[in-house]
């Protein structure tokens, strides 16, 4: 794809203690992704051909503002083709990431490129979100509803047991002004993805960070 050259300077200019591996498994994921898509569509095929900008890139945004420290628990919520779950497992390899969807196909195609990268902390799982009965350091996800309700759906699934400079909590990628739909939750931050990626895609893209369990005292 013509935008993987600028990506990668990109990714690697950002994240400079990657390896050749790693970079070799970002190159690999966007042929994968090609040959897949072709099959089964798990990406839309206007977004296919800006995959790294808005797939992989805004997936790695969320390593701009934590670190994930080894054996972390991870659960991608409604993760999709795999998103943000496969760019943070490679950026990320002894970090342990659960992607769930409701949608066999797509975790059929999840599952497969994993193993294809070589991903071994990747488990892709066909359930629904509510069904999961684990606990996890941090919840990622794309926006798959509004937070009120993401809250809802993944109550009790964070463990309280922190590791991390960032108290456990939801890492959630989303849009727009998002003023009305986080105004309740006290401790919410949200950081502007533009402020580290330049390109106009991120122009109106924020990282919500919502630490958790979410209590009464959190919301005003």
């Amino acid at each position: 794809m013509n935008n993987l050259k600028k990506v990668l300077n990109i990714i690697k200019s950002n994240f400079p203690d990657l390896t050749d591996y790693q970079i070799k498994q970002f190159k690999d994921l966007t042929i994968l992704y090609e040959n897949w898509n072709n099959k089964i569509n798990v990406i839309s095929r206007k977004d296919i051909s800006e995959l790294n900008i808005r797939h992989v890139l805004h997936s790695l945004s969320i390593a701009k503002v934590i670190n994930f420290l080894p054996k972390t628990k991870i659960l991608d919520v409604g993760t999709g083709g795999g998103f943000p779950g496969i760019p943070l497992a490679i950026m990320f390899p002894e970090v342990l990431f659960h992607l769930t969807d409701s949608i066999g196909k797509k975790i059929k195609v999840v599952q497969a490129i994993a193993n294809d990268l070589g991903l071994k902390n990747v488990v892709a799982e066909k359930i629904r979100s509510e069904n999961v009965n684990q606990q996890y350091d941090f919840i990622v996800s794309r926006a798959v509803t509004n937070m009120s309700n993401f809250v809802k759906i993944v109550n009790g699934k964070i463990s309280s047991k922190n590791k991390n400079q960032l108290k456990n909590g939801i890492l959630y990628l989303k849009g727009g002004d998002l003023s009305e739909e986080l105004k309740d939750f006290k401790h919410v931050k949200s950081f502007k993805i533009n402020s580290y990626f330049n390109d106009t895609f991120f122009d109106t893209k924020k990282i919500v960070y919502l630490p958790m369990p979410c209590t009464d005292k959190d919301i005003r």
